[in-house]
């Protein structure tokens, strides 16, 4: 899958190439990911990229989801894909994170569409549920910013690190997607 955003932006399929690159985005983030991703202290290098690179690849072949990398002006600046979809409930979630130095700039919302097209247009599913801890202000303007709905707050959902964090839980239904674009 690749897909371009604008002239600038494009997300495509992560290949076993990328490892560097995308290990060198993690390891430059290293503080202001592990703020909100229980993963960061686990990735101490390339090869462990590429590990996970390997894992989403073979997810993607098996239909248990995908990532892509978002990449700006040829470089990687995130990573943004489906956990896996539940094919007899019609309904996906959607992860992501950007570097620090890529925000602000809409790329995550307008991957985050782009996605959601996908997954009602060519997956026809019909639920697609994003979750954000509660304090990540800016994860959570991604499905504000695209209309999805806040369905409520999951206490204690995730173990980060040392303590629990909140998650806020936003859903967009595919009736409620095409008729706001």
């Amino acid at each position: 899958m690749h897909h371009r955003l604008d002239d600038t932006t494009d997300m495509r399929l992560l290949e076993e190439a990328d490892a560097p690159a995308l290990f060198a985005l993690v390891d430059g983030n290293r503080a202001h990911l592990r703020a909100w991703l229980p993963w960061v202290d686990a990735n101490h290098t390339a090869a462990h990229s590429l590990a996970f690179i390997r894992a989403v690849r073979e997810a993607e072949a098996s239909q248990r989801g995908f990532s892509l990398g978002l990449w700006h002006r040829g470089d990687l600046a995130g990573v943004v894909g489906f956990h896996p979809p539940s094919w007899a409930n019609r309904h996906v979630s959607l992860g992501y994170w950007l570097g620090e130095g890529f925000q602000g700039r809409g790329l995550m919302t307008r991957a985050c569409a782009a996605l959601t097209d996908h997954a009602f247009d060519t997956w026809r599913l019909n639920r697609v549920e994003i979750a954000a801890a509660v304090g990540n202000a800016r994860s959570r303007a991604v499905p504000e910013r695209l209309g999805f709905q806040l369905e409520g707050v999951r206490r204690q959902a995730e173990w980060l690190y040392d303590h629990f964090v909140d998650h806020a839980t936003y859903a967009m239904l595919a009736e409620d997607w095409r008729r706001g674009r």
